[in-house]
């Protein structure tokens, strides 16, 4: 079977472990390959390369979105060279440069580092490149030693390192710190005593409830904010009770990282049952993928030169507790049949998640609810509205969207309209677009005629009123340019959205005959075409669509059902559902409400048969 044949396109790749816009930047990289291609291959293909660039992300390994995006390139056949500046920057492990290299000469891509001189298309550049890639591994782990280096020397200070402090705390400087003789200036963590009081607060109410969601909800019972102003979730309690910061040093501490092996700096002695403790070496940070937190083993430990705040028998106690609740958290992965899952919000701002009860309808379906996440953290205490019923909500926003594709809907009476005003909107354009033209003409004729006339003018007063001139004439023309640019963008907008109109009552038809015989991934795919946003008030559901305009009444309202409050106990999460703080949840929504009249649809309350 003979092969695709790769085109004929050079590929650069660049990468840089953190942004500093000098020195061997990505684009400085990128410039220098492509003067490297410039001279090997022609001008056509310097300007045709293809770039791929990372930047803030390690060597240590393959797992950056520019290198991904290559080699899923590189796989189609999309190039016939990769062009680096350097080979430390395609990867600094033997075993992931080797296998690139062999993955490449199968898919016969050269493989070209300009600094190096290495060309695999030639045995000797093969060679010489697996010679190259030993020793920028060896480099690395010398770079990874040194830097364990270093924190076992900053460990026998108890010093801090900057970045974010914890709750309770500030960085102060401190004027010097002995290093091996040298004197060096340094921080340390001063207490703040409001903070610290939250943070004992926190620590008395898991003691007392041994659970994060209980401590959760008497948080927000009682108002109390973490230091940027937000309430405190679950994670980010969690993150206070393992933090060693607040442990005082104390016998309990020593023995608890002396069980554990953990690598003390600290003599016996030191642990004087006032100070902290500073760990080093507690997580493994990677651009790209989630925080690993490193065993206990692997912590370089010492007394801090902060206060205390935990009694280290406390400390322990919560640390045994965290972990024998997270052995009894695992649930069954189980499949979410919720349809609204991310586009329902509770009126009060937050979302709602749907939660599975242990009943099922008369048809074997699990039942489920959506319950709001503060009323749930809270436990009521900042939202009390009812519960939705998932299974009734989900129906009731399906039949609906099959009936938005009926000739007397008002999502289709308002796109007729929109393309009505758009279509009439485009001729008016065209108009104001051929006059401008007209005027940007004549504008240029002036200009001309000035820069010709400034030879007479050459060595009299009148050139400079002449220079004046010509200048006012070019801001008038920029300002031309500007609007004319505005004008085409809008034709242009205007064309594409017509041809959208089309397609939207088109999708709708469809999804009216046949979304009851999709799956529940198809099913949310057509609901996510058309609705934005579904906002429950304790009593009815409202739907906000897209493409709305901003000025109209609310949107139709859907009952949720009958379904009355489960208890909290009996509801299980779904297991592929993220049920953390996300950006999202803090960001206003500005979508617009689509035209509803007095005479809109509205689903009574139901119940199941």
């Amino acid at each position: 079977m003979q092969k695709t044949p790769n085109k004929d396109v050079i590929a650069i790749y660049s990468r840089k472990s953190r942004f500093t816009g000098k020195g061997e930047s990505v684009g400085n990289q990128v410039e220098l390959c492509r003067s490297y291609i410039r001279s090997a291959y022609g001008d056509s293909c310097a300007a045709s390369a293809v770039v791929y660039e990372d930047e803030g992300f390690s060597g240590g390994n393959l797992n950056r979105p520019g290198f991904k995006q290559m080699m899923k390139a590189a796989r189609q056949r999309q190039f016939r060279a990769v062009v680096v500046y350097r080979l430390d920057r395609i990867s600094r492990n033997i075993s992931d440069f080797s296998g690139l290299i062999e993955e490449l000469n199968r898919l016969s891509i050269d493989f070209v580092s300009i600094r190096e001189s290495f060309d695999t298309s030639s045995p000797m550049g093969r060679a010489m490149m697996y010679i190259a890639s030993v020793f920028s591994q060896l480099e690395r782990e010398t770079i990874a030693e040194r830097i364990r280096d270093n924190m076992h020397e900053l460990a026998k200070t108890g010093r801090w390192l900057g970045g974010t402090t914890p709750t309770g705390y500030t960085s102060e400087a401190v004027k010097t710190v002995t290093v091996d003789g040298k004197s060096k200036r340094a921080c340390k963590l001063k207490l703040i005593p409001e903070e610290a009081d939250i943070v004992r607060t926190i620590y008395q109410l898991y003691s007392e409830t041994d659970s994060l969601t209980m401590t959760e909800a008497e948080l927000l019972r009682r108002r109390i904010l973490t230091k940027t102003g937000r309430y405190f979730t679950r994670f980010s309690i969690k993150t206070i009770l393992q933090n060693p910061v607040y442990l005082i040093a104390d016998q309990d501490a020593w023995q608890y990282f002396t069980d554990r092996q953990a690598e003390l700096f600290s003599r016996p002695e030191e642990f004087d049952r006032v100070h902290g403790i500073l760990a080093y070496n507690r997580t493994d940070q990677e651009k790209g993928r989630a925080t690993i937190y490193l065993p206990v083993n692997q912590w370089i430990v010492s007394v801090g030169q902060h206060p205390g705040l935990i009694p280290g028998k406390t400390w322990v106690h919560i640390q045994e507790s965290l972990e024998r609740n997270k052995s009894k958290a695992y649930r069954k992965p189980r499949n979410n049949e919720a349809l609204l899952t991310g586009l329902l919000w509770c009126a009060c701002g937050n979302r709602m998640y749907p939660k599975l009860s242990k009943r099922l309808t008369p048809e074997g379906k699990p039942v489920y609810t959506y319950v709001c996440k503060l009323k749930e953290h809270s436990q009521r205490a900042l939202c009390n509205r009812r519960n939705a019923s998932g299974n009734l909500l989900d129906a009731a926003v399906i039949e609906q969207v099959k009936h938005l594709a009926d000739d007397d809907s008002t999502l289709i009476q308002q796109l007729e309209r929109s393309k009505r005003f758009y279509t009439g909107g485009r001729d008016a354009y065209a108009s104001q677009l051929e006059d401008l033209r007209g005027q940007q003409a004549e504008i240029e004729h002036k200009i001309n005629a000035l820069i010709d006339s400034l030879a007479d003018f050459a060595h009299s007063d009148a050139a400079v009123h002449v220079k004046k001139r010509i200048e006012e004439l070019h801001a008038q023309q920029a300002s031309l340019d500007t609007r004319i640019s505005e004008l085409e963008g809008l034709t242009s907008q205007h064309e594409l959205s017509s041809a959208e109109f089309d397609i939207m009552r088109q999708l709708l038809v469809t999804f009216q005959s046949s979304i009851d015989n999709m799956s529940v991934e198809q099913k949310r795919t057509a609901i996510r075409t058309v609705v934005r946003k579904v906002i429950w008030d304790g009593e009815y559901a409202h739907l906000i669509l897209f493409g709305a305009v901003e000025d109209q009444p609310d949107a139709p309202v859907l009952s949720g059902g009958d379904a009355t409050d489960e208890d909290p106990a009996s509801l299980k999460a779904f297991a592929d559902i993220e049920y953390e703080e996300s950006d999202a949840e803090t960001q206003s929504d500005s979508a617009a409400k689509t035209s509803w009249g007095e005479d809109s649809k509205c689903y009574p309350h139901q119940t199941a048969h």
